[in-house]
């Protein structure tokens, strides 16, 4: 006879425990991401970063947390809000940084700046401009795998915004028909561009908006990588056994405006201040590693590790040349 398990009314279920070494590096990793932004914030200031320029500050938890979900091969693809992907999936901030101030040191080599970088050794399939682009690329992505027969998966990121974009329900239903291995992800940071998600979105829990093609969905915590983590690992788990795509909202926030030329007048300070100060994700991986027993002196060591790193990377990026003008010529297609 099958055994179950019962709580008393009221109770709460225990915990997982924490892998401390996991959230040492999920720490690390939301550092350099918050630290490279802060720099690329400060080098856009200067004038040495030209276009566009949408930092990631107070989202690092989502795309650290999803990473430690995926293996090797998985591939993932995103938006314009896209430097801490980048940093994820293991690309040198050198890099990064390079192609932010158009550099031939870069990822496309100085030509494709903020919005536009690839790695196809790290599996990043950028970086798109066109807002809601990417997730018809993110099937594709996706079918491709399911072609091979292989089981890869694709995460494809997009934001509340972008959600009601007809290319995005258009994916739904190519996706949930052919059943392929496609996590969706939205990163809800409350406000598309200067409008808040209450006033432009008449769903109010977008992880359902599968729902019509039968897509399962999850409301997540995107200010907790640990919860991230889990669910990233459930809707993962799902693609991989060919049960088809899987739609995750995970809810964050981003502390500065939409763009570097946004001030963000559209919001309170006390909200921003809030978040800040109660749901900052890093603040809450410090604190559960302090929990944790781990020694301060491991914490200001990586501390020291990552504002070297960033320092590097500013540096080479204002050290390396800039493209040859023969560079416009190379990486296009040309008729014959």
């Amino acid at each position: 006879m099958a055994q179950t398990e019962t709580r008393k009314r009221g109770s709460k279920p225990k915990e997982k425990p924490v892998d401390r070494d996991m959230l040492l590096k999920a720490y690390r990793t939301m550092l350099l991401i918050r630290r490279f932004e802060e720099k690329a914030g400060q080098l856009y200031g200067m004038g040495l970063i030209g276009g566009f320029c949408h930092l990631y500050i107070g989202q690092e938890a989502v795309v650290v947390g999803m990473q430690l979900a995926i293996e090797e091969g998985d591939l993932v693809i995103t938006s314009y809000r896209d430097h801490g992907h980048m940093l994820a999936t293991g690309m040198e901030a050198r890099g990064v940084m390079a192609e932010l101030t158009g550099r031939s040191g870069g990822y496309s080599h100085g030509k494709g700046g903020s919005m536009h970088m690839f790695s196809k050794e790290k599996n990043f399939y950028g970086g798109h401009g066109i807002v809601g682009a990417q997730v018809s690329l993110g099937n594709g992505l996706a079918f491709a795998n399911h072609y091979r027969g292989n089981d890869r998966v694709s995460l494809t990121y997009f934001g509340e915004g972008a959600s009601n974009q007809g290319q995005v329900y258009e994916s739904f239903n190519l996706a949930a028909l052919l059943k392929l291995p496609c996590v969706f992800v939205i990163e809800n940071n409350k406000y598309g561009m200067g409008t808040s998600v209450e006033r432009a979105s008449a769903s109010h829990d977008l992880s359902k908006n599968g729902a019509p093609w039968g897509i399962p969905g999850t409301q997540v915590d995107g200010m907790d990588v640990l919860a991230v983590k889990e669910a990233a690992e459930a809707a993962v788990a799902h693609c991989r056994a060919g049960n088809g795509p899987y739609l995750l909202e995970v809810k964050t926030y981003r502390y500065r405006g939409h763009s570097m030329s946004d001030p963000a007048k559209y919001r309170t300070r006390e909200e921003v201040q809030m978040m800040r100060t109660q749901h900052d994700c890093i603040e809450n991986a410090r604190h559960r590693l302090e929990a944790m027993d781990v020694d301060e002196r491991r914490i200001k060591q990586i501390d020291d590790e990552v504002k070297a790193i960033i320092q590097d990377a500013a540096d080479f990026a204002q050290s390396s040349p800039e493209p040859e003008p023969s560079a416009l010529y190379t990486d296009v297609l040309l008729e014959g």
